[in-house]
């Protein structure tokens, strides 16, 4: 209680917060505080230095954050884990902190576009260099290292294409030389793919996508393998300004608990439209690694916990009908995003794509028939009644 003898603007000011006792809270309450307060300063200094210590300022930690931080490194085993504001604060998290003026890294062919943008501004900022490979490919893995090669840049199932990287193999080639793995794992999600199980030394989601799940928030998720990389990820994520608030983090905490169903839901239902779309004589080719035809079909049944809800496919009549196609659906939504309850299409090759020039798009193996989908929760043939509907357009 404030004293009542200070003015009434004073006390208006000094709203006292409550402790938590009585009850403990079911769900994670939002700390929605940008600072905390201590009867020393000793107490302070150390919050501000400390990633597991108390809570000084929200930029470098928060209870809210942290609940989140801690479900995510229990759920990949990690040594620890740092919340960012979106997926691209994330993996700019997971290289910034590792990367120094004329570094060298390798990247896996075919990878989301942003990260690929972002690769090429450090390229340009930084005189950083990189070597592309195949995921699945460790021989090209150690021809492509060099001396001043910082990390190996992976995705578990690649966007848009769906290749599978063979995380065990390239990331014993890594380790075997003194060179970080790196792995984006959205497409997965835990429930799909630990990578650090598999050897790799960060893991980063964009946890706008199936981590929050309904399309209301975004964030991001870098989690480490081991104590000194989390650190050294915590302070360049304090440094640069790239945490989340308490509110967005609250947000993919809630849709957190619901992620074992929504995958398995998914899962499901991305493999039933898989098989719809490969007897459709209107697609060439279905991307979705439950194919018997896709590349790493066996590697993907061998490390994957499922198959994962993306999926791509290839028009015949190319770029005309996958425009045709985006715009006839009705239940299936065009945009640009993923992971969501509800099911979303895009066209790539002008959208997460759009800067590829005809040469990448082909190296990247998507063409401009090539149509993405995010496949959602929704009833199967609810799914499928409207995948064929707007196949008929094209």
């Amino acid at each position: 209680m404030t004293d009542p003898k200070l003015a009434l603007s004073t006390r208006a000011v000094h709203v006292p917060a409550a402790d938590p006792v009585g009850g403990r809270p079911l769900s994670v309450p939002i700390y929605q505080t940008s600072v905390f307060a201590h009867d020393d300063a000793k107490t302070i200094t150390d919050a501000l230095n400390d990633p597991r210590g108390d809570f000084a300022y929200s930029r470098l930690g928060n209870p809210t954050v942290r609940a989140l931080e801690h479900a995510m490194a229990e759920l990949e085993g990690a040594a620890g884990a740092v919340a960012t504001a979106s997926g691209m604060g994330a993996i700019a998290v997971a290289l910034g902190a590792q990367l120094r003026a004329g570094s060298h890294l390798v990247v896996q062919r075919s990878i989301y576009g942003g990260t690929t943008g972002l690769l090429d501004d450090l390229v340009a900022r930084w005189g950083l260099s990189t070597t592309e490979v195949d995921g699945d490919d460790p021989a090209a893995l150690r021809a492509a290292l060099r001396p001043n090669t910082v990390a190996v840049y992976l995705e578990t199932i690649s966007n848009p294409m769906t290749v599978v990287a063979d995380l065990p193999a390239m990331c014993a080639v890594a380790r075997e030389a003194g060179v970080l793995t790196v792995v984006d794992s959205t497409f997965a999600s835990p429930m799909v793919c630990r990578p650090l199980e598999l050897g790799a030394d960060i893991v980063v989601h964009s946890a706008t996508k199936y981590l929050s799940g309904h399309s209301d928030v975004t964030g991001g998720i870098t989690a480490y393998a081991d104590e000194k990389h989390f650190r050294a990820g915590w302070a360049y994520a304090a440094t640069t300004g790239v945490t989340p608030d308490p509110f967005a983090t609250w947000l993919i905490i809630r849709g957190l608990q619901t992620l074992g169903l929504r995958m398995r839901q998914a899962n499901s239902n991305a493999v039933a439209l898989a098989e719809t779309l490969a007897a459709h004589p209107a697609v060439d080719r279905v991307h979705h690694p439950s194919r018997p035809d896709h590349p790493q079909h066996e590697l993907a049944r061998r490390i994957l916990d499922g198959y994962g809800a993306m999926l791509s496919f290839d028009l015949a009549a190319g770029e005309h009908a996958a425009r045709a196609f985006t715009a006839s659906v009705r239940l299936i939504q065009q945009a640009a995003s993923l992971g969501g309850v509800e099911t979303l299409t895009v066209h790539p090759s002008s959208t997460s794509h759009r800067s590829f020039s005809d040469e990448a798009l082909a190296a990247a193996g998507i063409s401009r028939g090539t149509v993405r989908l995010s496949v959602g929760i929704e009833d199967p043939a609810d799914l499928v009644a409207d995948l064929t509907q707007a196949l008929e357009q094209c």
